[in-house]
C-alpha cells in the first residue's frame, strides 16, 4: 500500500467560554491543520496539529502548514509503514516536529483500516480500553479554580491540572491551597502547572510554603537548566512538559535522574512512532506521564487515546483531550469523548473516527 495523494485543510476550533488562559497566553480560538492521506486502494487516513497559538511552544498553525507543503510532494508513492514516512520526512526536513505528527498519525490511522485493526494494536497492544482523563483548570481566582476543582472531582476525573504563573505568586499559593481544601481525602491528585511561568524563586516558595499539600510540579521553569537548579530543593516531584522537544532530550531528562515523569504531548515528539518510543522509555525507568496534546479536535484526540491505551496502567497519568472546550465537534458519530472523567478507546479500524470532511472546504494544497 502506497500514498497516492496528500490534502492538507485549515479548520477554525473556537473556545468554549473563552478565553483559556495560561500563563504565557490567552486562547479564544485556534486554527488546527489537518492532513488526508489517500492510498492507492482508496482507504484514507486522517492527522491533525494544533498549536496553542504562537508563544506556547516553537509552533504556529501557519508554520505547520509551510512545514507541509514542504514535505507533502515527497510522500506520494511512499510506502505506508511508520518508519518509512519519518524517514522520508526527515530527509526533506530538519525539525518541525510538531507538522511531520500529522502525517505520522494520519499514516497509522491508513495502516489499521488496511489490516482492520486500531491503532492501539499497531503501537502493541491494548492496556486499558477505559482511560483516565484529567481536567486542566485555566489560571484564575483562587475561590474559582477551587469550586471548579470541586466540580470535577464530582464529575469523577481522578486528576486535576492546576494552571499557574504569568501572576503574583502569592496568588497561586492561595490557589493550590483553596483546591486542597475542596478535594482533600477525594482521591483526586493534583498536578501544579506553571507552563514556564515561575522564575526558580516562584518555584522554590511554591514548594517551602505547601509541604502538605501533594501535588507534582509540572515544568515551573522555562529552561532546563532551571528544572536542575531547583531539583535538589524542592519537596515534590518534578515533571518535564514543554521542555520534552524530543527524545534526545526524554532521555536526558530521564536518564539523569532530573524529572520524576512527564506530560507529553503527542505532537511536540513527533507523532505516534515517537511517542511509542517515549513510552517504552518510560516504562523501562519505570516513569508515569500524560498521553495528550497541547490542543486539537477530534483526530488528536483518538490520537492521544490510542497511544494511552497501550501504556502500562500504573504510569498513565491521563489523557487530557481539548474536547470540553471546544465549541463543535468535527466527526459525524459523537468522537471521543470524555464521560464520568474517562475516556472510552474507539473500537472500530484505525483511529476509529470518520471527520465530516465537509466542514473543512476546499484543501488549502493538494499533491
Amino acid at each position: 500500500m502506497k500514498i497516492k495523494s496528500v490534502e492538507i485543510f485549515r479548520h477554525d476550533l473556537p473556545v468554549k467560554n473563552g478565553p483559556y488562559t495560561m500563563a504565557n497566553a490567552e486562547v479564544w480560538a485556534l486554527e488546527t491543520t489537518l492532513v488526508k492521506l489517500i492510498a492507492d486502494n482508496g482507504l484514507v487516513g486522517w492527522g491533525e496539529t494544533c498549536p496553542v497559538g504562537p508563544t506556547y511552544a516553537e509552533a504556529h498553525a501557519r508554520g505547520a502548514q509551510a512545514a507541509l507543503l514542504q514535505m507533502a510532494p515527497s510522500l506520494v508513492g511512499t510506502d505506508v509503514l511508520p518508519l518509512t514516512i519519518a524517514r522520508t520526512m526527515h530527509g526533506e526536513l530538519n525539525g518541525h516536529n510538531y507538522a511531520k505528527a500529522a502525517i505520522d498519525i494520519a499514516g497509522y490511522d491508513l495502516l489499521g483500516k488496511h489490516y482492520g485493526v486500531r491503532v492501539a494494536d499497531l503501537l502493541g497492544g491494548v492496556a486499558n480500553e477505559n482511560l483516565p482523563s484529567y481536567y486542566a483548570t485555566g489560571v484564575g481566582a483562587p475561590d474559582e479554580i477551587a469550586r471548579l476543582a470541586a466540580d470535577k472531582c464530582n464529575e469523577g476525573y481522578p486528576r486535576l491540572q492546576i494552571k499557574v504563573g504569568g501572576r503574583p505568586v502569592e496568588l497561586d499559593i492561595e490557589t493550590i491551597r483553596k483546591v486542597w481544601e475542596r478535594v482533600s481525602g477525594s482521591g483526586m491528585r493534583l498536578a501544579v502547572d506553571g507552563n514556564r511561568g515561575w522564575t526558580t524563586r516562584d518555584a522554590l516558595r511554591v514548594s517551602r510554603e505547601c509541604p502538605d499539600i501533594p501535588f507534582v510540579m509540572e515544568q515551573p521553569c522555562n529552561r532546563i537548566e532551571d528544572l536542575a537548579k531547583i531539583r535538589p530543593q524542592v519537596q515534590h516531584a518534578i515533571y518535564m512538559d514543554e521542555s520534552g522537544v524530543d527524545l534526545a532530550t526524554v532521555i536526558r531528562a530521564a536518564g539523569s535522574g532530573l524529572v520524576d515523569g512527564f506530560g507529553m504531548k503527542v505532537t511536540r515528539i513527533g507523532g505516534l512512532q515517537q511517542m511509542a518510543a517515549f513510552r517504552d522509555i518510560c516504562e523501562a525507568l519505570n516513569l508515569p506521564h500524560t498521553c495528550d496534546d497541547a490542543w486539537g479536535g477530534d483526530i488528536i484526540a483518538a490520537a492521544c487515546t490510542h497511544l494511552a491505551a497501550t501504556v502500562k496502567p500504573a504510569l498513565l497519568e491521563g489523557v487530557w483531550l481539548a474536547e470540553p472546550m471546544i465549541e463543535t465537534p468535527y466527526v459525524e458519530d459523537g468522537g471521543v469523548r470524555i464521560q464520568d472523567g474517562h475516556i472510552r478507546l474507539p473500537r472500530r479500524p484505525g483511529l476509529g473516527i470518520m471527520p465530516d470532511e465537509r466542514l473543512f472546504g476546499a484543501p488549502i494544497a493538494s499533491f
